[in-house]
Protein backbone atom coordinates (compact mmCIF):
# COMPACT_ATOMS: atom_id res chain seq x y z
CA UNK A 1 0.00 0.00 0.00
CA UNK A 2 3.01 2.33 0.51
CA UNK A 3 3.08 2.74 -3.05
CA UNK A 4 0.08 2.50 -4.09
CA UNK A 5 -0.94 6.17 -4.19
CA UNK A 6 1.30 8.99 -6.24
CA UNK A 7 2.63 11.39 -4.25
CA UNK A 8 -0.13 13.93 -5.54
CA UNK A 9 -2.69 11.45 -4.38
CA UNK A 10 -0.90 11.16 -1.03
CA UNK A 11 -0.47 14.71 -1.06
CA UNK A 12 -4.52 15.01 -1.84
CA UNK A 13 -5.58 13.28 0.20
CA UNK A 14 -3.55 14.87 3.48
CA UNK A 15 -4.28 18.30 2.35
CA UNK A 16 -7.91 17.88 2.01
CA UNK A 17 -8.04 16.30 5.64
CA UNK A 18 -5.73 19.04 7.17
CA UNK A 19 -8.50 21.94 5.42
CA UNK A 20 -11.22 19.37 6.95
CA UNK A 21 -9.74 19.37 10.32
CA UNK A 22 -8.63 23.00 9.75
CA UNK A 23 -12.18 24.20 9.50
CA UNK A 24 -13.36 21.89 12.36
CA UNK A 25 -11.39 23.51 14.82
CA UNK A 26 -12.07 27.02 13.32
CA UNK A 27 -16.05 26.78 13.39
CA UNK A 28 -16.72 24.72 16.31
CA UNK A 29 -17.65 22.00 13.64
CA UNK A 30 -20.85 20.95 15.57
CA UNK A 31 -20.68 16.94 16.65
CA UNK A 32 -17.70 14.48 16.21
CA UNK A 33 -19.72 12.52 13.94
CA UNK A 34 -19.72 15.83 11.26
CA UNK A 35 -16.00 15.66 11.41
CA UNK A 36 -16.09 11.63 11.20
CA UNK A 37 -17.95 11.61 8.02
CA UNK A 38 -16.31 14.37 6.23
CA UNK A 39 -12.82 12.12 6.75
CA UNK A 40 -14.53 8.52 5.56
CA UNK A 41 -15.99 10.79 2.83
CA UNK A 42 -12.94 12.19 1.47
CA UNK A 43 -10.72 8.60 2.09
CA UNK A 44 -13.21 6.91 0.34
CA UNK A 45 -13.56 9.36 -3.03
CA UNK A 46 -9.31 8.84 -2.99
CA UNK A 47 -9.66 4.99 -3.24
CA UNK A 48 -12.87 5.59 -5.55
CA UNK A 49 -10.18 7.34 -7.83
CA UNK A 50 -7.93 4.63 -8.22
CA UNK A 51 -11.21 2.29 -8.96
CA UNK A 52 -10.88 0.49 -5.63
CA UNK A 53 -13.91 -0.92 -4.22
CA UNK A 54 -12.97 0.41 -1.09
CA UNK A 55 -14.20 3.41 -1.55
CA UNK A 56 -17.35 2.03 -2.31
CA UNK A 57 -17.30 0.59 1.02
CA UNK A 58 -16.55 3.90 2.56
CA UNK A 59 -19.27 5.48 0.53
CA UNK A 60 -21.96 3.11 2.72
CA UNK A 61 -20.42 4.36 5.90
CA UNK A 62 -20.13 8.14 4.66
CA UNK A 63 -24.05 7.52 3.73
CA UNK A 64 -24.61 6.45 7.32
CA UNK A 65 -23.32 9.25 8.71
CA UNK A 66 -24.39 12.14 6.38
CA UNK A 67 -28.09 10.55 6.43
CA UNK A 68 -28.06 11.46 10.52
CA UNK A 69 -26.09 14.69 10.36
CA UNK A 70 -28.89 15.66 7.67
CA UNK A 71 -32.18 14.93 9.99
CA UNK A 72 -30.32 17.19 12.35
CA UNK A 73 -29.94 20.09 9.66
CA UNK A 74 -33.93 18.94 8.27
CA UNK A 75 -32.39 18.74 5.42
CA UNK A 76 -34.90 15.36 5.01
CA UNK A 77 -34.11 15.36 0.68
CA UNK A 78 -29.91 14.88 1.89
CA UNK A 79 -31.07 12.25 4.41
CA UNK A 80 -33.79 10.51 2.07
CA UNK A 81 -31.51 10.84 -0.83
CA UNK A 82 -28.32 8.86 1.03
CA UNK A 83 -29.95 6.73 3.59
CA UNK A 84 -32.41 5.58 0.83
CA UNK A 85 -30.73 5.82 -2.37
CA UNK A 86 -26.47 6.81 -2.17
CA UNK A 87 -26.10 4.37 0.13
CA UNK A 88 -28.11 0.96 -1.12
CA UNK A 89 -26.86 1.98 -4.53
CA UNK A 90 -23.19 2.19 -2.69
CA UNK A 91 -24.03 -1.65 -2.05
CA UNK A 92 -24.88 -2.26 -5.54
CA UNK A 93 -21.63 -0.60 -6.67
CA UNK A 94 -19.50 -2.57 -4.28
CA UNK A 95 -20.90 -5.48 -5.84
CA UNK A 96 -20.44 -4.29 -9.29
CA UNK A 97 -17.34 -3.60 -8.61
CA UNK A 98 -15.72 -6.96 -6.82
CA UNK A 99 -17.61 -8.43 -9.79
CA UNK A 100 -15.15 -6.88 -12.37
CA UNK A 101 -11.99 -6.75 -11.79
CA UNK A 102 -9.66 -5.71 -13.98
CA UNK A 103 -7.06 -8.57 -14.86
CA UNK A 104 -7.84 -10.01 -11.45
CA UNK A 105 -6.73 -7.49 -9.88
CA UNK A 106 -9.28 -6.57 -6.93
CA UNK A 107 -7.84 -3.31 -6.46
CA UNK A 108 -9.10 -1.60 -9.82
CA UNK A 109 -12.17 -2.48 -11.34
CA UNK A 110 -12.72 -2.62 -14.91
CA UNK A 111 -13.71 0.70 -16.72
CA UNK A 112 -17.49 0.16 -18.04
CA UNK A 113 -19.13 2.23 -20.65
CA UNK A 114 -22.66 3.60 -21.03
CA UNK A 115 -23.78 3.26 -24.25
CA UNK A 116 -26.10 5.74 -26.12
CA UNK A 117 -28.96 3.40 -26.02
CA UNK A 118 -29.01 3.34 -22.47
CA UNK A 119 -28.63 6.84 -22.04
CA UNK A 120 -32.21 7.34 -22.14
CA UNK A 121 -33.36 4.88 -20.13
CA UNK A 122 -30.91 6.35 -17.55
CA UNK A 123 -32.10 10.29 -17.94
CA UNK A 124 -35.56 8.50 -16.98
CA UNK A 125 -34.83 7.16 -14.23
CA UNK A 126 -32.75 9.91 -12.92
CA UNK A 127 -36.04 12.21 -13.83
CA UNK A 128 -38.81 10.04 -12.24
CA UNK A 129 -36.68 9.57 -9.06
CA UNK A 130 -36.51 13.12 -9.26
CA UNK A 131 -40.13 14.21 -9.45
CA UNK A 132 -40.98 11.26 -6.82
CA UNK A 133 -38.34 12.59 -4.00
CA UNK A 134 -39.94 15.94 -4.80
CA UNK A 135 -43.54 15.50 -3.87
CA UNK A 136 -42.02 13.25 -0.27
CA UNK A 137 -39.98 16.25 0.45
CA UNK A 138 -42.67 19.17 -0.05
CA UNK A 139 -44.80 16.94 1.93
CA UNK A 140 -42.21 16.65 4.94
CA UNK A 141 -41.36 20.21 4.31
CA UNK A 142 -37.68 19.95 3.15
CA UNK A 143 -35.64 22.81 3.47
CA UNK A 144 -34.24 24.98 0.06
CA UNK A 145 -36.49 22.19 -1.51
CA UNK A 146 -35.54 23.12 -5.27
CA UNK A 147 -31.78 22.74 -4.66
CA UNK A 148 -32.30 19.53 -2.30
CA UNK A 149 -34.71 18.17 -4.88
CA UNK A 150 -31.71 19.27 -7.71
CA UNK A 151 -29.47 17.32 -4.85
CA UNK A 152 -31.66 13.98 -6.02
CA UNK A 153 -31.08 14.34 -9.46
CA UNK A 154 -27.37 14.81 -9.19
CA UNK A 155 -26.56 11.92 -6.96
CA UNK A 156 -28.92 9.45 -8.21
CA UNK A 157 -27.04 9.87 -11.94
CA UNK A 158 -23.56 9.56 -9.82
CA UNK A 159 -24.88 6.37 -8.39
CA UNK A 160 -26.36 4.83 -12.02
CA UNK A 161 -22.97 6.21 -13.04
CA UNK A 162 -20.92 4.39 -10.56
CA UNK A 163 -22.77 0.78 -10.61
CA UNK A 164 -21.97 0.86 -14.45
CA UNK A 165 -18.40 1.79 -14.11
CA UNK A 166 -18.24 5.00 -15.91
CA UNK A 167 -15.48 7.45 -15.58
CA UNK A 168 -18.78 10.22 -15.88
CA UNK A 169 -19.75 8.80 -12.51
CA UNK A 170 -16.82 11.60 -10.95
CA UNK A 171 -18.62 14.47 -13.06
CA UNK A 172 -21.55 13.53 -11.94
CA UNK A 173 -20.55 13.68 -8.03
CA UNK A 174 -18.36 16.91 -8.86
CA UNK A 175 -22.15 18.15 -10.01
CA UNK A 176 -23.78 17.41 -6.67
CA UNK A 177 -20.83 18.36 -4.35
CA UNK A 178 -21.99 22.10 -6.24
CA UNK A 179 -25.21 21.63 -4.95
CA UNK A 180 -24.00 20.43 -1.66
CA UNK A 181 -21.54 23.23 -0.96
CA UNK A 182 -24.81 26.05 -2.00
CA UNK A 183 -27.32 23.89 0.11
CA UNK A 184 -24.33 23.36 3.24
CA UNK A 185 -23.55 27.86 2.85
CA UNK A 186 -27.17 28.61 3.51
CA UNK A 187 -27.32 26.59 6.21
CA UNK A 188 -24.09 27.75 7.76
CA UNK A 189 -25.83 31.74 7.62
CA UNK A 190 -27.92 30.36 10.25
CA UNK A 191 -25.32 28.41 11.88
CA UNK A 192 -21.66 28.38 11.61
CA UNK A 193 -20.96 25.14 12.72
CA UNK A 194 -22.12 23.72 9.60
CA UNK A 195 -19.00 25.80 7.64
CA UNK A 196 -17.20 22.44 8.22
CA UNK A 197 -20.03 20.54 6.24
CA UNK A 198 -19.64 23.04 3.60
CA UNK A 199 -15.60 23.17 3.53
CA UNK A 200 -16.31 19.22 3.24
CA UNK A 201 -17.95 19.46 -0.08
CA UNK A 202 -15.49 21.98 -1.71
CA UNK A 203 -12.53 19.03 -0.42
CA UNK A 204 -14.99 16.86 -2.16
CA UNK A 205 -15.09 18.94 -5.42
CA UNK A 206 -11.33 18.74 -5.79
CA UNK A 207 -11.55 15.29 -4.99
CA UNK A 208 -14.05 14.41 -7.79
CA UNK A 209 -12.72 16.57 -10.31
CA UNK A 210 -9.22 14.37 -10.24
CA UNK A 211 -11.07 11.39 -9.75
CA UNK A 212 -12.50 12.16 -13.44
CA UNK A 213 -8.93 13.17 -14.75
CA UNK A 214 -7.89 9.31 -12.95
CA UNK A 215 -10.68 7.22 -14.24
CA UNK A 216 -10.10 8.71 -17.80
CA UNK A 217 -6.51 8.06 -17.74
CA UNK A 218 -7.04 4.65 -16.31
CA UNK A 219 -9.89 3.69 -19.37
CA UNK A 220 -7.10 4.65 -21.61
CA UNK A 221 -4.54 2.41 -20.21
CA UNK A 222 -6.62 0.05 -19.66
CA UNK A 223 -7.86 0.10 -22.77
CA UNK A 224 -4.50 0.30 -24.81
CA UNK A 225 -3.83 -3.23 -22.92
CA UNK A 226 -6.15 -4.52 -24.95
CA UNK A 227 -4.50 -3.71 -28.50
Amino acid sequence: MKNYFTPFERGLWLGSCTVILAAYAAFGGGSLMTLAASLVGVTSLIFSAKGNPIGQGLMIVFSLLYGIISYSCRYYGEMATYLGMTGPMAVAALISWLKNPYSGKHSEVKVGRVTLKELPLMLALTAGVTVLFYFILRYFGTARLMLSAFSVTTSFAAVYLTFRRSELFALAYAANDAVLIALWALASAEDSRYISVAVCFVMFLVNDTYGYISWRRMKHRQNFSKK
